[in-house]
């Protein structure tokens, strides 16, 4: 599970500008290690501990070398990897060069499987004033209300 508090800053800039603003974040950073991660699949297959971090390792140096010459890489279940050059945008055509490329970036686009695991996830927000307002404040149209009045005597 996912679990999450609440922050506060003021905005300063855009619509909110000087308002006070509030927003999730997560309480860690959770973070599986190689080791961890080593582990779990030796528990699900036959390889040993040496042949998941090879195979790792070469994954790592096969990645970057398909990057550097601008392909893609199908990872299966997991994904793809590519890379993107944003480009500046220019006035005039002949200013179009490899210059006018802009740094880099590493693009992950999973795969089916692994987009509903992340929809899948369980996640809480600890935020202690809807506690306080939950516990003393009912929600106006929540059970008990006019619109749900509840269970009813026949």
């Amino acid at each position: 599970m996912v679990e999450f508090e609440v922050k506060s800053k003021k905005q300063t800039i855009g619509k909110k500008k000087g308002q006070t603003v509030y927003y999730a974040v997560p309480k860690s950073n959770q973070h599986m290690t190689l080791d961890a991660l080593c582990d779990m699949i030796m528990d699900e297959t036959s390889l040993s501990r040496g042949d998941v971090m090879n195979t790792l390792i070469t994954l790592g140096k096969m990645a970057c070398r398909s990057l550097k010459m601008g392909a893609s890489i199908d990872l299966g279940d997991l994904g793809s990897l590519r890379i993107y050059f944003p480009p500046k945008m220019m006035d005039n055509m002949k200013d179009v060069t490899a210059a006018t490329l802009k740094t880099p970036k590493i693009i992950f686009t999973p795969k089916a499987k692994m987009r509903e695991a992340a929809h899948a996830a369980e996640v809480s927000v600890d935020n202690p004033a809807r506690k306080k307002s939950l516990t003393h404040d009912p929600s106006p149209s929540g059970e008990g209300s006019e619109e749900h009045p509840g269970p009813q005597a026949g």
